[in-house]
């Protein structure tokens, strides 16, 4: 492989602007050009973040014996309300994925539980049984499935919604840009439902690249054909992927001309 392998190749970046720094520089250094297209952007809570405040209160208290966390946006605005605060060290930290475990080592937090597969389900399986209290701080809008599955294990569980996923709105300019590219990369769901709301299944570009299962399996049901998803499922997963996909797909087009050609 190339020091460039996307040199030459338009890809579209769907994070909010806040967040597509570091895959948009990854993406950079790899030679593509990249179209910022910031569909969604992230919110305060409804409640401006005073629920959020109350738990980190309680967290440093010792109220709660896990925080589960599924998100780095969670993270972020968990570990920011925290701010220098002493969390007990009995408290367990559970990441529902590698990303989400990053962002809490960067936080300075610890991490105590990841399961193998980047899913709630799997992260409910790989917790332990319990009678205490689990933070949940997260979006607006989840699945109920984590939530569910530790209060069947035994757990109360505190849901506080930390940030809310709005609709982002893209220039013409980069809407019209992303049109004519050859890939798009994908890191949520939310990600998903916005770039269909804006291009259309019809004007999103060929190669489609998710970051995990539960986006590929929002992709797949709104009709895209999902070319690659992310292993492990992290940025530098995201990156590896759509390596591979652009590759096979340059391959297929040179295979199709030159059986044009005989």
């Amino acid at each position: 492989m190339t020091d460039r392998p996307l040199a030459g190749r338009r890809v579209v970046v769907t994070r909010s602007r806040s967040q597509a720094s570091a895959l948009v520089g990854r993406l950079a250094d790899l030679g593509a050009e990249v179209v910022e297209l910031p569909v969604i952007a992230v919110d305060d809570p409804p409640d401006h973040g005073e629920a959020l405040a109350r738990s980190a209160h309680r967290l440093a208290s010792g109220a709660y014996q896990w925080v589960a966390l599924t998100s780095p946006n969670a993270v972020t605005r968990l570990v920011a309300e925290l701010g220098d605060r002493t969390v007990p060290s009995a408290v367990r930290w559970a990441a529902v994925g590698p990303g989400t475990a990053r962002a809490l080592l960067d936080g300075g937090r610890p991490v105590d539980l990841v399961p193998e597969v980047s899913l709630a389900e799997a992260l409910v399986e790989a917790f332990p049984g319990g009678d205490g209290t689990v933070l949940f701080p997260r979006a607006e809008t989840v699945r109920g499935t984590l939530a569910e599955g530790l209060r069947a294990k035994g757990w109360l569980v505190d849901e506080v919604v930390a940030y809310r996923t709005g609709a982002g709105e893209p220039t013409p300019e980069a809407l019209a840009a992303a049109g004519r590219a050859d890939a798009v990369v994908f890191t949520s769901s939310s990600t998903v439902a916005r770039a269909l709301e804006l291009l259309g299944a019809g004007g999103l570009p060929p190669v489609v690249v998710s970051i995990g299962p539960v986006t590929t399996e929002t992709a797949r049901s709104a009709g895209l054909e999902v070319a690659a998803e992310a292993r492990p499922h992290t940025i530098d997963g995201l990156v590896g992927a759509l390596v591979g996909a652009l590759g096979r797909r340059r391959q297929e087009q040179q295979q199709q001309q030159q059986q044009q050609q005989q």
